[in-house]
């Protein structure tokens, strides 16, 4: 699909978010899936209500969740701007989004909210820290669910968008090595949204940016680097599986494709999360909506899946070619639209 220009991708990407968060919102969490199964069927193909006693309960189908919130917060805060600033971004949560919190799981806008935030808004208003001191070490995919926004932004401005995601993340997330696989997740959607495949050959081209020192990544296993080009982050193993596991999906290796789930692992962490979301974006890099079935239908931490690889399919395929029944079926989906052309139209 070379033939799609990059507002349409970037459009996409944000879209295609909203699209996967939605679908999570009824069958969220189940680990069980013959109990998944049970409730929603064998096949979940649409935007489903949540059980009233579980995650999410309350709510109706195609709302967003908290994730989908957070992330409507940040590009609001861009558009607002015309750029990234911080400190705009964290007096949104400070004022919108932390009053409506009380530390508990099943509470707060999005019917629930996760470890990162609960531990970053315990740190803000209960001891008063002020940003910079209130990240914990969630190895969840909290901020990657956010920072996708920044990776359409700064698509092709890789030194902005791999500095500007590293500092959003470490804003919640202090680990490094989740850091760098969310930077590493970034820069993979960036490259994406720029009209990249998502294929054997991009690890490639990622490096070729880190040889470039416009991601910074250690790059000594480059050949004719010197010990000056170490980067921030030691290793630079986040750049190179994409194209790995992409040579799995175009080879069909897990088959049906929703049991990407039990080959990565369904929980939470970005290590489970972001192997899956490359495999089905890659194995169905021009079918946004088999990607996505197949993300939600792995049960689990499906809503993070089915997010993060709706941006990378929605980049890939551009929103002219994501189904209109998905994006009909959002809760104000004309806004979401809006939003997200917004966000495409500062690309420089």
């Amino acid at each position: 699909m070379s033939n799609i220009n990059l507002q349409d991708r970037a459009v996409g990407a944000i879209m295609g978010a909203y699209i996967g968060d939605a679908l999570g919102l009824g069958p969220h969490w189940y680990y069980n899936l013959d109990e998944q199964r049970e409730q929603y069927g064998d096949w979940v193909d649409d935007y489903t209500d949540p059980q009233t006693d579980r995650y999410h309960g309350g709510m109706k189908a195609g709302q967003s969740s908290q994730s989908g919130i957070i992330l409507t917060m940040l590009i609001d805060s861009i558009v607002d701007n015309q750029d990234y600033q911080e400190a705009d971004f964290c007096r949104r949560l400070d004022e919108q989004l932390f009053p409506l919190l009380d530390g508990t799981p099943n509470s707060g806008p999005g019917g629930f909210t996760s470890q990162s935030i609960r531990e970053a808004w315990a740190l803000r208003t209960q001891q008063q820290k002020p940003w910079g001191q209130v990240a914990g070490f969630t190895d969840n995919t909290e901020a990657a669910e956010r920072i996708l926004a920044l990776a359409v932004r700064y698509a092709t401005d890789p030194s902005m968008l791999a500095s500007t995601v590293s500092s959003n993340t470490l804003l919640t997330q202090c680990d490094e090595t989740i850091n760098a696989m969310t930077v590493a997740y970034g820069a993979v959607l960036g490259m994406l949204v720029q009209g990249h495949p998502l294929d054997e050959e991009l690890s490639t081209k990622l490096m070729q940016l880190v040889g470039k020192q416009e991601l910074p990544f250690h790059a000594m296993s480059i050949a004719g680097s010197k010990p000056s080009a170490a980067g921030t982050f030691a290793s630079p193993d986040a750049l190179l599986s994409p194209s790995s596991i992409a040579r799995a999906a175009h080879e069909n290796l897990i088959q049906p494709a929703w049991k990407v789930s039990l080959v990565y692992g369904m929980p939470c962490a970005v290590y489970h999360q972001f192997p899956a979301c490359y495999y089905l974006a890659a194995r169905y890099s021009d079918d946004f909506e088999n990607a996505v079935l197949h993300a939600i239908n792995g049960g689990g931490q499906n809503m993070a899946r089915a997010m993060l690889t709706g941006a990378l399919v929605g980049a890939q395929v551009g929103i002219k070619n994501i189904p209109q029944r998905f994006i009909d079926g959002l809760e104000n989906s004309t806004e979401l639209l809006k939003r997200a052309e917004k966000l495409a139209a500062l690309i420089n």
